[in-house]
């Protein structure tokens, strides 16, 4: 503001010697100082516009700090959307991963319950097998020994097959079961054995 009342001085001061037709030593004088505020006017303006500049500068600092904490909030919440998303798709397979534990708990539960009949059948089992099984082994080595027949266990079912061994030799034995009647089987088979002892 110093500047331009010395400016409105000088050219007040220019004005009264052109009026007034004054000495060229205060025309000098004048001149030179109109030189110097002109100096000083320029500096000034230069300094203003470093200032300027410089603040310029700042604003555009803080508006690009501005944005970038503006683009960071926008991706720490489109990271915790996504958080929020895997943390409910988690609590859904949690909630899954139960009930599928529960299920298989239960199903643990009945096969330990099935286990447990089965093993007491089998104890009653073995109970009842221990007394007949001998027996039955029994009769079957004392037909086997009687009727001198090999059977064949592994025909197709209703077939009957194996070898007689016979006094002097060995006879297959084929017999269809679904055809013959089981008097008929029992017949045949007893027919060969050699009752003379």
């Amino acid at each position: 503001m110093a500047a331009f009342r010395d400016m409105e001085e000088v050219s007040q001061g220019l004005l009264s010697l052109l009026g007034t037709n004054r000495a060229e030593a205060q025309q000098r004088r004048l001149l030179g100082r109109h030189e110097q505020v002109v100096e000083r006017l320029l500096e000034t303006q230069d300094g203003a516009e470093q200032r300027l500049r410089e603040i310029l500068d700042a604003e555009k600092e803080v508006a690009q700090g501005l944005l970038d904490a503006k683009e960071q909030a926008q991706q720490a919440g489109a990271e915790l959307q996504q958080l929020e998303a895997e943390l409910q798709r988690a609590g859904e397979e949690d909630a899954r991963l139960k009930a599928s534990l529960l299920q298989l708990t239960r199903e643990l539960e009945e096969l330990r319950e099935i286990e447990a009949d089965l093993e007491r059948q089998e104890r009653g089992v073995d109970e009842d097998t221990t007394v007949t099984i001998p027996s039955a082994v029994y009769v079957a080595q004392l037909y086997h020994r009687i009727s001198k027949i090999e059977w064949d266990y592994e025909c197709e079912p209703g077939m009957i097959k194996g070898i007689h061994h016979g006094p002097s030799v060995a006879q297959p034995l084929h017999l269809d079961g679904t055809q013959l009647s089981k008097k008929f089987v029992s017949d045949y088979l007893w027919s060969l054995v050699d009752t003379e002892w």
